[in-house]
């Protein structure tokens, strides 16, 4: 059975009007939520705390259902195997739906519309004016996603695989790849916040993927609890206020 990490292992979150804090309530059932946190905005550590889209969101989800959440920190691959193994109940990473990996969990339905870009040096804008000039180049993504399945394809063996996002944009920024495939809303994050020149997004989206909320599979009432869950956070406007807060649209 995979351990859990520290420090940020069994941290139990409530959603209050100022942010998440701890909290914890005996009459309630605490739900054990897995999530690679180094993919801002989804979910990432701030001032020693888990934060992001997800980690807002699947705490309002879970309130709506009278239960409380505990967060832990997994590698992204770590996932499915620990959802598996009930190590974890909830999977909430950003996660996108795909045929492969329903075939060993369950999703909920959508809360998120996704896709992948392609992040290049700006140094390197007239050499690569677009993914086909990339096609056999050496390219990053982070291992287990859907950027990693895609690098694959375009470039066969030529790639290097990372445990999250950053490590990835730091191996472009070294000059170790031409390029990282990765979620559209992390690299623009990514960009913004360091505000970052030395660095670009290739004009349009690669593909549209939609981001689902992974359960253990045939573990029917707990995806119907999500899922009735993340219903009620849309109809009581929840949902946007939190989306607004990360996104801000």
């Amino acid at each position: 059975m995979m351990k859990l990490k520290t420090p940020l292992t069994l941290v139990t979150l409530a959603l209050t009007a100022v942010g998440i804090i701890s909290s914890a309530n005996a009459a309630e059932k605490v739900y054990q939520v897995g999530s690679n946190m180094a993919f801002a905005p989804f979910e990432f550590v701030e001032n020693g705390k888990p934060a992001g889209f997800d980690m807002e969101l699947i705490v309002a989800i879970m309130k709506t259902q009278g239960a409380e959440v505990q967060l832990n920190n997994l590698p992204f691959d770590g996932l499915i195997p620990a959802l598996q193994a009930g190590t974890i109940d909830i999977a909430m990473s950003g996660m996108t739906i795909t045929e492969e990996r329903q075939k060993r969990i369950s999703f909920s339905e959508p809360y998120y519309d996704n896709g992948l870009v392609v992040m290049i040096r700006s140094a390197d804008k007239d050499t690569y004016k677009s993914v086909d000039d990339l096609k056999g180049k050496t390219l990053c993504a982070q291992i287990g996603t859907t950027g990693a399945i895609t690098v694959s394809k375009m470039s066969g063996k030529n790639v290097k695989l990372f445990n999250n996002g950053p490590e990835a944009f730091m191996e472009l920024a070294n000059k170790g790849c031409e390029a990282v495939i990765h979620d559209k809303p992390v690299v623009n994050y990514y960009i913004a916040k360091r505000g970052d020149k030395g660095v670009l997004v290739l004009p349009g989206q690669l593909n549209s993927e939609k981001s689902g909320i992974g359960v253990a599979k045939n573990n029917k009432e707990l995806l119907k609890m999500v899922n009735d869950g993340l219903k009620a956070v849309k109809e009581n406007g929840e949902y946007d206020r939190i989306y607004k807060k990360w996104f801000g649209q």
